[in-house]
């Protein structure tokens, strides 16, 4: 048996067969190369108005088909989507007015010279822009003009028959070839039986077996980029359909997925209110613990709220606990557990002895161990006489209050010693006038601060159970606690297409590295000595260590039905080869 070699290139221009035998081994489209210059393809231009039509309309055609196959090369491609991934980096460091609209607005502020350049460029709003826009459209419509060229032509090849095998198979990198008493027929049909057996498609010629294996590498390349067209296709529905909001349920209310319910709202430029799928949720309760000795010391253990949620108008409710990174699906939306506080429960009694206000205060924390900032507003308020007023309370709740540490700061996140510290103004709260205002804020601009006998404003720390008693006899009663817990609802439908295009990417990538596009002939004819010479040669598209050793493999394999000659004064096969060829041109030329 011989050896497997990789001999070096003959001398000279392969034939036609050699040719064929390396066609269509890949579907990627050839460089075209040509003068791409003014008047380079209008041609002659006649005399007249009609010539002069004619040859820019040439000309015309002739530019467009340059630029379209420059869009639709895969050199191209793979700038713009170097260029989309440059484009998201601004959008990353850069405050964007879709994510939050105040802190875009304070960047402003602060960079006078920046903020007008930047939002000249658009960086404020990145993936809305025109530039980042044009760029995401030119490399889909360079994808999808790569895409449909190679497919019809890998659908071709797959309808398409293996290559006849070259004359001269000692030309092709991997090659090798022995003597055997069997017949030529007998070599042919074992051999189609052992490459079928091993998967290549074969095709038989009159004194020789073509194959071909590894079909799926194609496919992968193809699979791959229209991955990356499902990717650009999710990302587009993710951000022009798309919705977030974000809600603060104390323990024991609810939330109904309606744009009056949010305290936040973003959303995408093709959302409608009618694209938000009924689904409610109520806070039954919600468990903290956090870790009290050690360096992790206030560190939460347990984070976690129990709800019970309704899927539709009017579906059973259902229970279920929603923790960090582990958010509640439900209705096309996923919602996300971002935040935890406590909301003191208060009831606020005018200078006539009726209750003005009873419910929690939802409170914003200011520190890592829950120091909470609070304001609570009273718009219907009479005063002892009778007299209308308004006021409002604004201060602290602290969960863990130490006074030896000489501040107001809680010194633990859990509810240890907890104190609401809170002074009172009354004026106008500014609310009739119709203008929105931050519920967490208080303007005090048009208020007055209550005063004591002794003319000091007046403040006061109440434990549970305590009353604060107004100077104009209103009263304020601290009557419990209850945790809060804040919600995001995401509703975000290009996530699933997303992430099937990129598991189906990442097979793609898969099968254009691993699989190997190759070629095996096999070629057995009588030589003048009257043994059969058995040759077996393979191309790849490209240099491997595997062709070689798949075919040394295929080779020991045919031996069992074609095993080789043992003599060892046989001449050499290569010779009985060409004496072979030699001999049937012979006979084909007297024929």
């Amino acid at each position: 048996m011989g050896t497997t070699e990789t001999p070096p290139a003959a001398d000279g221009a392969a034939d036609e067969s050699d040719a064929a035998a390396g066609s269509q081994l890949s579907t990627a489209p050839e460089e075209e190369r040509g003068q791409a210059v003014p008047g380079s393809f209008g041609g002659v231009r006649k005399p007249g108005a009609l010539g002069y039509a004619a040859w820019t309309a040439r000309e015309a055609f002739g530019w467009a088909r340059w630029f379209w196959r420059q869009l639709t090369s895969m050199r191209v491609a793979l700038i713009l989507l170097f260029l989309l991934s440059l484009a998201t980096v601004p959008g990353s460091l850069v405050p964007q007015t879709s994510v939050d609209a105040v802190k875009a607005e304070e960047w402003r502020k602060t960079h006078e010279t920046l903020g007008p350049l930047y939002d000249k460029l658009g960086l404020f709003h990145v993936y809305s822009s025109v530039w980042f826009s044009a760029i995401y459209i030119l490399l889909f419509t360079s994808l999808v003009g790569c895409i449909i060229p190679r497919t019809w032509q890998f659908v071709g090849q797959l309808r398409g028959r293996p290559p006849a095998a070259p004359r001269n198979l000692k030309r092709l990198p991997a090659h090798t070839t022995w003597r055997t008493d069997a017949e030529p027929e007998q070599v042919l049909a074992a051999a189609r039986t052992l490459l079928k057996k091993r998967r290549f498609r074969t095709e038989p010629g009159s004194d020789s077996v073509a194959s071909e294996k590894g079909y799926l590498r194609e496919a992968g390349n193809l699979v791959f980029h229209i991955a990356l067209i499902v990717l650009l296709i999710a990302f587009a529905s993710g951000q022009l359909w798309k919705s977030e909001g974000q809600k603060l349920i104390v323990e024991g209310d609810g939330f109904a997925n309606t744009l009056v319910q949010y305290d936040d709202f973003k959303s995408g430029s093709l959302f409608t209110a009618d694209d938000l799928k009924p689904f409610s949720f109520y806070l039954d309760d919600f468990e903290a613990t956090y870790e009290r000795t050690g360096p992790q010391r206030g560190t939460p253990r347990t984070y976690e709220a129990h709800v019970t949620y309704h899927e539709g108008a009017d579906g059973p409710g259902r229970k279920a606990t929603v923790k960090v990174n582990e958010p509640l699906e439900t209705s096309g939306s996923k919602v996300y557990l971002i935040g935890h506080g406590y909301a003191p429960v208060v009831t606020v009694r005018d200078g006539q002895g009726d209750v003005a206000f009873r419910g929690g205060i939802p409170s914003l924390p200011i520190d890592n161990n829950i120091t909470e900032s609070t304001v609570l507003k009273v718009g219907d308020y009479r005063t002892k006489n009778g007299g209308k007023d308004q006021i409002g309370f604004k201060g602290n709740f602290v969960p863990t209050l130490d006074l030896k540490t000489g501040t107001m700061l809680s010194q633990f996140p859990d509810l240890d010693n907890p104190r609401l510290v809170l002074t009172a103004y009354h004026g106008s709260l500014g609310t009739d006038s119709g203008t929105p205002q931050n519920v967490y804020q208080l303007d005090v601009s048009k208020m007055k601060q209550f005063k004591d006998k002794d003319g000091n404003p007046f403040a006061q720390a109440l434990k549970v159970g305590d009353t604060m008693t107004l100077p104009d006899g209103g009263t304020l009663k601290f009557e419990g606690i209850k945790p809060w817990a804040t919600f995001q609802i995401s509703q975000q439908p290009g996530n699933a297409t997303a992430l099937a295009g990129a598991v189906a990417a990442l097979f793609g990538v898969a099968g254009s590295l691993f699989i190997q596009r190759r070629r095996v002939w096999v070629r057995a004819v009588r030589g003048k000595d009257g043994h059969t010479v058995v040759e077996l040669a393979g191309l790849g598209r490209s240099e491997s260590a595997k062709l070689p050793e798949e075919l040394a493999d295929l080779a020991a394999a045919l031996q069992a039905d074609a095993p080789p000659v043992t003599a060892t004064d046989a001449p050499d096969p290569a010779e009985s080869a060409e004496s072979a060829d030699s001999s049937a041109a012979s006979e084909g030329a007297r024929a």
